[in-house]
This record gives C-alpha cells, structure tokens and sequence, in this order.
C-alpha cells in the first residue's frame, strides 16, 4: 500500500470485515423497534459480564458519563478530594470539576506513562475520597499498589479504563478490580462503537443499583425519581454494534500487539520503545514514543503522508479551565513527556507494508536530527 492509504486509525476496513454480522444487527434493533433500554443492550451487558468477570457490566452513553455516574453512585460531594494523574484525556478532571470535587494529581512513572503509586500517599487529606487512576495508552496501572493504598487509607477506586478494555493486570481483567470500572466505546477505541458508547462495572450489587438509577433520571420505576440522576443510557444501536465486536476485541487486542511488536522490532535500536509492565498485558490503544523535535516530527511524518497524534500536548494542571493553583514545574515528569510524547498510526488493519514505510520515515527522520 502507498503512503497516502495509512490511517491513523482505520475504522472503515475493520467494519467491512464484520459487515455482515453488524448490519444484521442494527437492522434487528431497527425492526424491534427497541430503541432504548431494549433486548440487545440486556444482551452486550450480559456479555459484557462473562468476557469481563465481573458481576455487573452497565451501558451508557459514553465514557465520560461512566466517570461521572461512578463518582455519583459512590456519593462524592463538593469539596471532596479525588486523587488522579494530570496526564490523560480531559474527562477525568473535567466530571471531578462538574460535581464541585477537587482533582489533586499524582506525577506520573516516566516509564507506563500511568499515575506513578510511590506518589500518591503524600497526597492524601481528609477531604480524599477515592483514587482514580488510568489505564493510559491501554497499559495496565501497578494496581495492587493503589489497592494497598486504598484498603490502607479507606479510600474508594475508580478505574478509568476508557482506553483499556481488554488489559490484563496479571489474571485480572482491567476494570474489575477497583470498585467500579469505567469503559469508554469511542470509535476509535479497541472495542468501538460507531457513535458515543460507554459502561460501568462492578461486583458491588449495592453500587449496581445506584448506577442503573443515576443513568436513568435517578428512576427505578418510571416517573419515580429516587435519587438525582442523569440522562445516559446506552441505546440499542450502539449495543447491537458492541456485542457484535466484543466477540472479536481478543483478536483486535492481538493485532495491536502484533502491530506493536512489529514497530519495536524495527525502532528499537533508534529510540526508546515502549515499556510494558511485567505481569501485564497492554493492549496499546495507542503506540507512543518520546522523541526530542516532536513537532519537527510531525511535521515531516504529515508531508510524508503518514498521520500521527499527540496524546497529550498540555497536562491537565496546565489547562486553563482546570488549572486550580497549580503551576509550570508542579509537576514535572507529566510536563516533560507532554512535550516529547508523539503516536503513531495505531489500529488492526496495519500492514507489514504501512509498518515498514512509518519506520523507514520515523528513523530518517531521527538520523537527520
């Protein structure tokens, strides 16, 4: 394939492989006409339940909604202290903000890129109600750690796992080893929805009640609202697509690895690979490197056709609505990586061919710097 075929990420040809199976689907839902809370969402979250191991898998409307409804369901109030890293997407600070909590972030280990646990008791107070830490990049947090520190400190767990759904931390899957998980299924995520899709889970019976309540206007039974709630449910559409692609997210979990492997393969010897974790199994939503001129990279990569994705460029502390007090150097290592971290294409549909032309690309580019 030729330069100008490779995709960032290639949601169109992984859909063509499964068409069949997914345009049976949304036609079901289309003539049950069970568009919301209907058979096939009951069906993904049963699934769900088996893939995972977990007792409760709940769908919403997206991943961020799960963050937030997880923080409602565990009862966190204004002023109440949640303890996160200042290096990841914008909805784990930004669902802290909208409940009037306050974020307090925990540098990052220069090496999983993940929340970095030798950092995080010095930060708790007693206005610290729970640990969220992130499965970035799709590699798995040293989570024994934060379950040591939480049981210790009497703290609550909330696992963002929006880009890990299909992680392992050694015989675990991820998000089912804090007290809720949270999934997004974002297109373009490992398993994608074709719109905004996302889920909770836990083994709490208690805490399964209180999120099927907050995600429905805080409703068991209709035009009876027992608790404030949220309007989030996962519609039947998106479920039908989900539970056709959960029975394949092993296979694209693989073929990322394999992808990844390929690119170690090739890039080793020139930069710096990415780490993984002993004991766990990342499933690399995305393949990010460090290199020093990373725009200067980008930009070279951009005229040679091949896409690439910053992920992220500024670190949470530093953004303008949700800066707090802090401060340029607050946090040092999330900054430095912020300003080196770049992503290559990253997706099931990579070829030997679209490997080798990035590598090829990614390594004349470092020769001539």
């Amino acid at each position: 394939m030729g330069s100008g075929s490779i995709q960032m990420v290639d949601t169109k040809n992984q859909y063509l492989k499964i068409k069949k199976e997914v345009d049976a689907a949304i036609t079901a839902v289309i003539d049950s006409s069970q568009f919301i809370q209907g058979p096939a969402v009951k069906a993904f979250e049963k699934n769900a339940e088996v893939y995972l191991g977990t007792k409760h898998a709940i769908g919403c409307a997206s991943g961020t909604d799960a963050l937030q409804i997880a923080m409602m369901a565990l009862g966190i109030k204004p002023g109440d202290e949640i303890i996160t890293t200042p290096f990841t997407f914008v909805a784990t600070t930004e669902t802290i903000a909208l409940l009037g909590a306050v974020p307090v972030y925990v540098d990052i280990d220069p090496k999983t890129f993940n929340i970095d646990p030798d950092k995080i008791e010095e930060k708790i107070t007693p206005k610290t109600k729970a640990i969220m830490p992130v499965h970035l990049y799709g590699q798995p947090v040293d989570m024994d750690r934060i379950m040591d520190i939480a049981k210790k400190h009497k703290l609550y767990v909330i696992e963002d796992a929006a880009q890990a759904m299909g992680a392992k931390y050694h015989d675990k899957l991820i998000c089912t080893i804090g007290d809720i998980g949270c999934i997004s299924f974002y297109p373009s995520k490992n398993l994608g929805a074709f719109g905004d899709a996302g889920m909770l889970t836990t083994n709490s019976d208690d805490l399964a009640e209180k999120i099927r309540m907050i995600i429905s206007h805080g409703s068991k039974r209709k035009y009876y609202h027992e608790t404030l709630g949220v309007n989030s449910r996962l519609d039947s559409i998106q479920a039908a697509i989900l539970d056709v692609k959960l029975k394949h997210l092993d296979e694209y979990c693989d073929a990322r690895n394999a992808a990844a492997e390929k690119y170690n393969a090739r890039l080793k010897d020139h930069v710096e690979v990415p780490y993984v974790m002993p004991g766990v199994k990342h499933i690399f939503h995305q393949y990010s490197i460090r290199v020093k001129n990373r725009n200067a990279m980008q930009e070279f990569l951009k005229e040679n056709g091949i896409p690439s994705m910053i992920y992220y460029p500024v670190p949470l502390h530093l953004q303008e609505a949700y800066k707090y007090n802090y401060l340029p150097g607050d946090y040092p290592v999330s900054e430095e990586i912020a300003a080196d971290i770049i992503s290559l294409p990253m997706h099931t549909e990579l070829d030997d061919a679209q490997i080798d032309l990035i590598c090829s690309k990614v390594i004349e580019f470092l020769n001539k710097n």
